[in-house]
């Protein structure tokens, strides 16, 4: 048995800004913009119909609204602010087509999703064959442990276990914080070390493990560094920075999810809620492709 754990927000972005056409419908009285939902509810019903994934338990976790713990301790940290107000307004649908699937939905607003799929992998890794987190984040390789827990990448159609983290980011899997609180990580507003690109952070990581540890004194480097010098006294001199950075991107295990693997079991759509709101949507198509209802 696996469980399957998936990056809602992704799934959501991916969805708004693939290359087909808007969907606006009338909901509520007024014109709304739905093709990242429907985009999604499609991407579900693929994945819950798909063989080879063979979905028997699962969750989704979302970022609703886009803040965290994260934002206290950085102001830097990312938020809602450039997020297409259009896509916004669907962080609430989304999760009501998730529920409407079958789909147990974590709706993360103190945490991230990131955190909540970190916690469930961790929680539940002992219960199951195989944890599978659906997600391209480079983030979540943090989570990564032999082939028990891995990551799917279901654009590139790849499978990422814990030797495929240590061969694309060149450091192990509880090193990603680490690496990113030097390189920074744009996409979460963290801006890391100047100077310390991906290749510079792992060698040096990969000699002395943690970040804490890598010495001050440039002397002290027995790896080959470009500009170690000056990139000795630049980590040296943002100490407090970079341990901050590193809190920033380590991801949280202890989100309290109040469900347990069974609660996690798919047992179909909710037939009256999925078809109504895909009459609301206008995707008949996408309930044409649910795989399995809820039987009563």
């Amino acid at each position: 048995m696996r469980v399957h754990l998936v990056d809602g927000t992704f799934e959501l972005y991916r969805a708004h800004f693939a290359p087909r056409p808007g969907k606006v419908v009338l909901r509520a009285g007024r014109q709304t913009d739905v093709k990242a939902t429907v985009g999604f509810m499609g991407s579900m019903c693929a994945l819950l119909s798909e063989k080879a994934e063979a979905v028997t338990h699962i969750a989704v976790a979302f970022d609703n609204p886009i803040t965290s713990f994260r934002n206290a301790l950085f102001d830097g940290y990312k938020t809602d602010e450039g997020v297409p107000p259009e896509l916004r307004a669907q962080f609430d649908l989304v999760e009501e087509a998730a529920r409407a699937l079958g789909i147990v939905v974590w709706s993360m607003k103190d945490f991230e999703a990131d955190d909540a799929l970190a916690t469930a992998a961790r929680r539940f890794a002992g219960e199951v064959e195989q944890v599978r987190i659906l997600s391209p984040d480079k983030d979540l390789g943090a989570c990564a442990r032999g082939e028990h827990v891995v990551l799917v990448d279901r654009i590139r159609r790849r499978v990422l276990d814990e030797a495929a983290v240590r061969e694309r980011h060149g450091v192990g899997p509880d090193q990603i914080a680490d690496l990113l609180a030097l390189t920074g990580d744009a996409a979460d507003g963290v801006p890391g070390v100047p100077g310390f690109g991906a290749k510079r952070a792992a060698t040096l990581l990969a000699r002395w493990g943690t970040v804490e540890r890598i010495p001050d004194d440039p002397a002290a480097w027995d790896v080959r560094i470009p500009g170690a010098p000056r990139l000795a006294a630049t980590l040296a001199s943002m100490r407090e920075e970079v341990a901050l950075y590193k809190r920033l991107t380590t991801l949280a295990t202890d989100v309290p999810l109040a469900e347990s693997l069974g609660d996690l079991a798919w047992r179909g759509a909710d037939r009256e809620h999925v078809t109504r709101l895909c009459g609301e949507l206008d995707a008949d198509a996408v309930l044409a492709r649910v795989p399995r209802f809820a039987t009563a």
